[in-house]
C-alpha cells in the first residue's frame, strides 16, 4: 500500500529527531538546487520546515554555476545538480557519501497558450517548426541549452536558430510575453510559467534526458540536516511532487 503524505513526513519528523536533540533551536540549512528541480523544491522545502521545524534557504542556478560555487567555497549543505557533476564533486571530496538521484528531465518545446501548434512529432517534423519561427527562446548556457544546442546540430540548423534566439530562463516567459514564437526548456521550467503551453518533448532521436542527483556537501557543518532533507525528497509523497512538475522521479 502506498504511505499517505503525512506518513512519510511523520518518517521525516521520527528521522530528525537526533538533530532535534542536539540543537537548542532551529537550525537554517542552504540547498543549491539546479534549475529544472526548482518548481518542486519551491513546494518541498516548506513541507519540509513544517516538518522538522528547521529552516531550508534555497538557491536556484544552472548546475554548472552551482558545481562553481561548491569549487570557490561557497558554503551549503545540499547540492541538487546533473549526475556528472555529483560525481565529479565526489571524486574531488567536495561532496560526501555516495551520488543519490532524484530524477530525470526532458527538454521540451512550448509556445504561448492558444497559438496555433506545430508539429514536433518527428526530427523533421521539429526541423520545420524552428526554421518558421521568428525567434526562438531558450536558457542558453544551462543544461537544456547544451542539450537544445546538440540537437539543432545533428539537424544541421543551429547557425540558423542561433542568428534568431534569445536567451532567457525561464524560457517560456518570452513565448507569452510575444517576444518568440517558441521557447525550448526542461519540460518543468515550461509548464510552470503561467499563459504558456507544452507541445511535447523533443522527440526521441534528438532528446538527451538528464539525470539529476543529489549530495551532502563535504564542508556541510549541517550534515545530518542535509541527510534528512534528501532523505525526504525521496519519499513518495515528495515523488509525487516531482512527477506534477514535469519530472520523472528516481
Amino acid at each position: 500500500m502506498r504511505r499517505s503524505a503525512s506518513a512519510a513526513i511523520g518518517l521525516v519528523v521520527g528521522g530528525m529527531m537526533t538533530v532535534l536533540a542536539g540543537s537548542a533551536s532551529a537550525a537554517d540549512m542552504t540547498v543549491f538546487c539546479t534549475q529544472a528541480l526548482r518548481t518542486s523544491l519551491l513546494e518541498l522545502a516548506p513541507r519540509f520546515e513544517a516538518a522538522t521545524g528547521h529552516k531550508v534557504n534555497l538557491i536556484v542556478a544552472p548546475s554548472g554555476q552551482l558545481v562553481k560555487k561548491v569549487q570557490a567555497g561557497e558554503v551549503a549543505d545540499l547540492l541538487i545538480a546533473n549526475a556528472s557533476n555529483i560525481d565529479a564533486l565526489i571524486k574531488d571530496r567536495k561532496v560526501t557519501g555516495e551520488r543519490i538521484d532524484i530524477a530525470r528531465a526532458q527538454v521540451g518545446l512550448s509556445i504561448k497558450a492558444g497559438n496555433p501548434r506545430p508539429d514536433i512529432s518527428t526530427p523533421a517534423a521539429v526541423r520545420k517548426a524552428l526554421l518558421d519561427a521568428k525567434a526562438i527562446s531558450y536558457s542558453a548556457g544551462g543544461l537544456s541549452g547544451t542539450n537544445f544546442e546538440f540537437a539543432m546540430n545533428k539537424l544541421g540548423i543551429l547557425d540558423e536558430v542561433k542568428a534568431k534566439a534569445k536567451s532567457a530562463s525561464p524560457a517560456a516567459r518570452l513565448v507569452v510575453s510575444g517576444e518568440a514564437d517558441i521557447a525550448v526548456q526542461q519540460i518543468s521550467e515550461l509548464i510552470a510559467v503561467e499563459g504558456s503551453e507544452l507541445l511535447g518533448p523533443l522527440p526521441a532521436e534528438l532528446d538527451q534526458v538528464t539525470q539529476f542527483s543529489m549530495g551532502v556537501l563535504a564542508d556541510s557543518k549541517q550534515q545530518e540536516l542535509a541527510r534528512a532533507m534528501l532523505n525526504y525528497l525521496r519519499t513518495p509523497e515528495a515523488q509525487t511532487v516531482i512527477k506534477a512538475k514535469g519530472l520523472t522521479p528516481g
